[in-house]
């Protein structure tokens, strides 16, 4: 029996909140809180008006960029958690008012600045260029840099609790309990096979997506960083129950906190796909400066490029009645047990219309949200207790794992798999 403080009410949440409200059993109690209170009230009307739930829902406005107007909420709502779901950028403020507040910390995805010229932020990012080798504007080190804090408190914050970052990571966690005795290669593959019927869209919030997406690559390789440019490596693959995909590799935050935690690691690599009209249009909206999130002044009025493009996009949350097609994500694990080598590939298929039947969403929300809802509901009973600001692969994979084929995300494990070159 939990009460649980959910911040954000997008595409995402949308999905997590109607899970945890179908697991009434852990979420006895949950606040939606968002800048736009009216999506939550939307939410709780529709979620009981169904009447499958037990679960007590109250909704709240709320300023997540601001420490101290969350802190106020958790204060008064007093939860055992707070689950985020607002935007990477938001990370370090909910988490400082968590640790204030004396509550566990459940996120998806790891913290980058809103701003990336900040003077600051920008001396503190070429610092850590330098020293580390990747040019990625989000990391882990700020969240880290909490460690001791959550850890001295008795605190757990469970960072990336998403797909991807997330259940890639409970993947991996999973083949190192049961499959191998040393992991040495780990290829991530992410593969969305469906098609929304617009000329150019994104799956989640177009501002983070085209972020990570235009920025130079990066893989892990004996113990230190290879970066590429954009879309530099190119590779195909026959993904099972989608079909043969163009897959490009790109940098990403699970990478790096594998290479910490798995030891004896050689490799690391992330794939992507996309289709030649996506990176098309990218490509077009990067050269004229759509891309840009430094201000600019247009008729008296200092707007933000990315941002405004964002407006003019298609919601990642209206996509979910006209995208078609399945989505293949999972790891391809190569290491040795006994002795001798082996390949496996753990991964999960799931099909956008089934999820958009079921929770009214498409399937890159539904991937991320169920497995938001895991997290939360792990760390909330007490299932996953590990006192320190701690990535998911450092827990015991198994009761995830269980919970991930319960709420509808199975996984496959194939033991003889196509090994990407």
């Amino acid at each position: 029996m939990s009460k649980v403080l959910i911040i954000g009410c997008g595409g995402v949440a949308s999905v997590a909140i109607q899970k945890c409200c179908r697991n009434d059993a852990v979420f006895t109690e949950i606040c939606i809180a968002s800048r736009t209170v009216s999506k939550c009230d939307a939410l709780k009307a529709k979620i009981e008006q169904e009447g499958k739930s037990k679960t007590i829902i109250t909704t709240a406005q709320l300023d997540a960029d601001d420490k101290d107007a969350v802190l106020a909420l958790i204060r008064a709502y007093q939860p055992v958690a707070v689950l985020n779901l607002a935007l990477p950028y938001q990370d370090l403020t909910i988490m400082q008012a968590c640790l204030e507040a004396g509550v566990h910390y459940i996120d998806t995805a790891n913290y980058e600045p809103e701003n990336i010229d900040e003077p600051i932020w920008r001396a503190n990012y070429e610092k850590r260029c330098k020293e580390l080798g990747f040019t990625a504007y989000f990391d882990y080190s700020y969240q880290w840099a909490f460690h001791e804090q959550f850890e001295k408190a008795g605190l757990t914050a469970l960072l990336g609790s998403g797909f991807d970052p997330g259940v890639t990571s409970v993947f991996t966690a999973y083949a190192r309990k049961h499959y191998f005795d040393e992991i040495h290669y780990i290829d991530i593959l992410d593969c969305n096979g469906g098609d929304h019927g617009y000329p150019f869209a994104t799956n989640f919030n177009p501002e983070i997506n085209l972020r990570e997406v235009s920025a130079n690559g990066s893989y892990w390789e004996n113990g230190h960083w290879v970066e590429t440019e954009p879309m530099e490596i190119k590779r195909v693959y026959n993904f099972p129950e989608v079909g043969e995909k163009d897959m490009y590799l790109l940098h990403h935050e699970e990478i790096e906190s594998l290479a910490k935690n798995i030891p004896n690691v050689k490799r690391i690599r992330f794939f992507m796909t996309f289709g030649q009209s996506y990176l098309t249009h990218m490509k077009c909206l990067e050269n004229v400066g759509m891309l840009s999130t430094t201000p600019i002044e247009f008729q008296g009025t200092e707007i933000v490029p990315i941002q405004f493009l964002k407006a003019l996009l298609p919601d990642p949350a209206s996509l979910g009645p006209r995208t078609v097609g399945k989505t293949n994500i999972g790891c391809i694990f190569t290491g040795i047990k006994d002795g001798k080598e082996k390949n496996i590939y753990i991964y999960n298929v799931c099909d956008h219309q089934e999820c958009y039947r079921e929770l009214g969403s498409q399937a890159i929300s539904y991937t991320t949200g169920v497995p938001a809802m895991i997290g939360a509901a792990l760390v909330a009973n007490g299932t996953w207790r590990n006192a320190g600001a701690r990535t998911i692969e450092e827990f015991d994979p198994d009761p995830f794992m269980e919970m991930l084929n319960e709420y509808g995300l199975p996984w496959v494990v194939d033991e003889n798999p196509q090994i990407v070159p």
